[in-house]
């Protein structure tokens, strides 16, 4: 397909998201970095993990993106006592007919609100990450597919460490992307206040079906990428491998202790064509990768003793990498 095609596809569809963020916009004021990543998360085909303070709208933003679609909406509130079977379902005996037969769980949704994630124990993280990685579940001897599209976007607060469960990096890897939500500028809290005191309800119209959001998937596997945008996404991740082979950035060799690892290179360009599709635009661009980058790497670096003593942070290293990667 060429390019003229492509663009011309991506302005008919690109207007579907743009009616989800007016829709979006109608019940939440701000956060527009967070409402765009988590729709780029949705049609990347990709789970997003959400880190900041409680009260920042994370769970409402979720909510009402998924009120915007047809679709079903899960929130699980993970707690040390949880058990796989509260998650993914069980089997129950059925006296009648003397069989078990499954009673699925609230994971059989389109999309899926782990709050507070990391607070559930090992058990219950790796029946989630079957579900995140395979897009399946098992209940007892049978495997149940789950219905496209399927989305989890878990939460984490970064202040209460207490009786919390550190997430493996396995399942930090499955994450495609990190978002770090900060507190909403001076002007958009009075509209907020404003808001909330009057306690408007407004209602959320459903105004795309799932299978638009899987039909701009396939479109925006066909958004063109240059070599050299290519050769931009690898110079980025091998740095975060072997900085001693790029300009500037060997000093980081004693800060990183592993990298990040292939699938980072996929989310990369996977990321980059949603956002270039959000943009209205049928080929990536670098703006693309920047936009996007840190939101795949911050949570795919491991650091070393080192750079804990030193207070360095994998925020630090990721600017870093930025900064200093020649840009195409």
């Amino acid at each position: 397909m060429k390019i003229e095609e492509i663009n011309k596809k991506v302005m008919e569809k690109s207007e579907i998201v743009d009616k989800i963020i007016k829709e979006v916009n109608n019940t939440i004021v701000g956060q527009q970095y967070m409402i765009r990543r988590i729709l780029i998360g949705l049609l990347a085909d990709g789970h997003i993990l959400l880190e900041g303070v409680p009260g920042l709208a994370k769970t409402l933003a979720v909510h009402t993106i998924a009120n915007t679609i047809s679709s079903t909406f899960q929130r699980l509130q993970f707690t040390p006592d949880l058990l796989p079977a509260d998650l993914t379902g069980t089997l129950i005996y059925n006296q009648k007919n003397s069989e078990f037969v499954p009673k699925k769980g609230p994971i059989f949704a389109n999309f899926i609100l782990a709050d507070e994630i990391n607070r559930a124990p090992a058990k219950v993280q790796s029946a989630l990450l079957e579900a995140m990685q395979e897009r399946q579940v098992t209940i007892g001897d049978e495997t149940y597919p789950l219905e496209k599209p399927f989305l989890v976007m878990a939460t984490q607060n970064p202040l209460e460490q207490e009786g919390t469960y550190p997430l493996p990096e396995a399942q930090v890897d499955r994450f495609m992307l990190k978002l770090i939500i900060d507190y909403p500028s001076r002007e958009e809290e009075k509209l907020i206040l404003e808001k909330m005191v009057r306690k408007d309800d407004i209602p959320v119209n459903t105004v795309v079906e799932p299978k638009d959001i899987l039909e701009i998937r396939e479109l925006i596997k066909d958004i063109y990428m240059e070599d050299k945008i290519k050769d931009y996404i690898l110079d980025l991740v091998f740095a975060t491998r072997n900085p001693q082979n790029f300009r500037n950035l060997e000093y980081l060799d004693n800060l990183i202790d592993c990298g990040a690892s292939p699938r980072a290179t996929i989310y990369l360009a996977q990321a980059a064509k949603a956002h270039a599709f959000m943009e209205h635009r049928g080929y990536v661009t670098p703006d693309d990768i920047k936009a996007i980058g840190k939101d795949i790497l911050r949570h795919r670096i491991i650091l070393t003793y080192e750079a804990e003593a030193e207070q360095i942070s994998q925020e630090d290293i990721v600017n870093k990498l930025f900064d200093e990667i020649e840009v195409p």
